[in-house]
């Protein structure tokens, strides 16, 4: 039993700490699938912004809130046009990251596996699903 534990634990990795936005850019991509983000041009990770019409304050809180009611998703990092948060899928966990981009009217995604090689499609999918809530909400 205590096997089991030791690798529940170890299968959500240690957080990294190359996280955050820095001067409008949020990190790069490894070369493993298993990443993705809005703010690369290599088709492999390239995923769209979440794009808004209304005040660019009311669509990031209206984001905090789609996130703050996903039971897999825990916020870690609340800040201004920033968000961090960790996306758990069963034992495993994913790091997401969320920048408002005020003048483009969008919100820089990216998200990425902690461990592994391939998520098969994990990230991509999730993102998508928090795309959908996001708009049906506008």
């Amino acid at each position: 039993m205590a096997l089991g534990l030791l690798g529940l634990v170890g299968c959500a990795g240690e957080r990294p700490n190359n996280l955050g936005a820095r001067e409008g850019i949020l990190a790069l991509c490894p070369s493993s699938p298993n990443c993705v983000s809005s703010q690369t041009e290599n088709e492999r990770h390239r995923i769209a912004p979440l794009a808004f019409s209304s005040d660019p304050n009311a669509a990031f809180t209206r984001l905090k809130g789609v996130l703050s009611g996903r039971s897999d998703t825990t916020i870690v990092d609340d800040l201004p046009d920033y968000l961090r948060v960790e996306l758990r899928t069963m034992l495993f966990v994913d790091d997401g990251e969320f920048l408002l981009d005020r003048t483009n009217k969008v919100i820089h995604v990216r998200s990425a596996s902690r461990l592994g090689y391939s998520d098969l499609g994990k990230n991509r999918s999730r993102l998508e699903e928090i795309r959908r809530q996001f708009l049906a909400l506008e």
